[in-house]
């Protein structure tokens, strides 16, 4: 079953940090919900393909840093790509 997330909710910058993403939406046939960056970074971890749509579609990976964080990877190159997803409140 493919998931695929569909928006973002960003974090708001402060003066020791960036934005990053702090929350996503997501979608699986039949079913829609949310869930923070570190559970999808779970879902992921645990063996699950994760994409955004697009133009091919872009898979979504875990960047191990500190703290670890999302990324899309378009062409299997692991450069980074833009999220093709809107924002959500």
């Amino acid at each position: 079953m493919s998931t695929y997330i569909t928006a973002v909710r960003m974090s708001p910058s402060t003066a020791n940090d960036h934005k990053h993403i702090s929350e996503v939406r997501w979608e699986q046939p039949g079913k829609t919900d949310s869930c923070t960056r570190q559970a999808m970074i779970d879902f992921i971890d645990k063996g699950n393909a994760v994409y955004v749509h697009g133009s091919p579609d872009a898979q979504v990976g875990v960047v191990r840093a500190t703290p670890p964080y999302l990324r899309t990877y378009a062409d299997g190159t692991g450069r980074a790509t833009s999220w093709a997803c809107r924002a959500f409140r």
